[in-house]
């Protein structure tokens, strides 16, 4: 487990190649961004002013400036999303909402690619199958804690055109890795290729549930955590933002539950705005107060895998802090000028190339070869 000690700051390492991602609605292109789950984890820890080593590969043709510089492999491309949108969807079938195709990709990430240090903890966020094994097993000897997204493990791709699908976690080759990593987590649609109740008694299993919020399972029990309101304009990365806070809020040494709500505050942020994220200076230094204070109000210090039912409590004060985040919401935001920022980049740098708000509905990813 993630342990606080004496430590004010942590260490971690992210692996997962940063990609280009094409929105398309219609058969029209509305928007091409950053993507990769490395680029909106880094934008919350960042926000959050942890550190940590990111290793991500690109290709030559890699369009956007990042906070971390990715690994160039100069023969290939950088990994490519077409996500397709239809407007005609009335949501009632969330598996036909969206159609994800991986057009190219980049190399995987290598055992060798690693840092040959220690880490306290580590995130295995791949999104186009960049993630091996082996790979995976070197970060879990080289990191206190793992924390993995599914997504890094369950995709397979259609030879022909690339469409995403989902394999059983079983049948993905990472399943014997289960035991030895921190916290695996699954949307909703995602949890469909797993027993979940096989699953829980191996690691800490955390599925997102978009406006429902998200559910923590171990061993014995599960907690339910509630969401945010916002206005969704687009849902990508929404999961990746829900990492990335409840990975911050662990090594910052807020309980789980604690850990969670911050990880859906994250995701409710990013699901306002196109691509990876730009959040406000004031509202991030204010949710740095309330995770500070959130921290000496519950005491909460380090623990082990042991203590379950301690650990996953929703500790006094719980609904306080979830208004208190709540609240951070509805500060008034900084025009991008006033905070040093040029308005055509956003997150990282990152240009945006937005025609219209149109994604309105629930899109999750399909479960048939994209």
């Amino acid at each position: 487990m993630v342990r606080d000690k004496n430590h004010p700051q942590r260490r971690g390492l992210i692996a997962g190649n940063y990609c280009h991602d094409v929105l398309i609605r219609d058969d029209v292109v509305v928007a091409e961004t950053l993507g990769g789950a490395a680029s909106f984890i880094s934008a919350v820890l960042d926000g959050l002013s942890l550190r940590y080593s990111l290793i991500s590969k690109v290709g030559h043709d890699f369009a956007y400036r990042t906070n971390r510089d990715p690994i160039v492999v100069p023969d290939s491309g950088t990994t490519l999303f077409h996500a397709h949108f239809d407007s005609d969807t009335d949501g009632s079938d969330s598996h036909q909402d969206r159609v994800l195709r991986r057009i190219s990709a980049c190399d995987p990430i290598r055992p060798s690619d690693l840092p040959d240090s220690r880490f306290d903890f580590g995130m295995a966020v791949g999104v186009g199958g960049e993630i091996l094994p082996e790979t995976l097993e070197r970060m879990i000897d080289s990191c206190d804690t793992v924390f993995v997204d599914i997504q890094a493990l369950i995709r397979a791709f259609d030879e022909i055109d690339g469409t995403v699908r989902l394999v059983d976690l079983k049948e993905s080759g990472f399943f014997h890795l289960l035991p030895r990593i921190g916290f695996l987590k699954a949307s909703g649609e995602e949890v469909l290729v797993m027993d979940i109740d096989e699953v829980r008694k191996l690691c800490f299993v955390v599925v997102t549930n978009g406006k429902h919020g998200c559910t923590v399972y171990w061993k014995d029990g599960e907690v339910q955590i509630g969401p945010f309101p916002t206005n969704q304009v687009d849902p990508t990365g929404a999961g990746d933002s829900f990492l990335g806070g409840f990975a911050a809020g662990l090594v910052q040494g807020l309980a789980v539950p604690d850990a969670a709500l911050l990880g859906n505050f994250y995701g409710s942020l990013t699901v306002g705005q196109i691509g990876v994220p730009k959040f406000d200076l004031r509202l991030l230094q204010r949710v740095k107060d309330e995770v500070q204070r959130r921290k000496m109000q519950s005491n909460y210090s380090s623990y082990e895998r042991k203590d379950d039912e301690l650990k996953f409590m929703k500790l006094a004060g719980f609904e306080q802090f979830h208004a208190s985040l709540a609240a951070a919401k509805l500060l008034p935001t900084c025009p991008l000028q006033e905070q040093g920022i040029h308005p055509q980049f956003t997150g990282a740098g990152q240009p945006k190339l937005l025609t219209s708000s149109v994604f309105e509905e629930t899109i999750q990813t399909v479960d048939t070869k994209p």
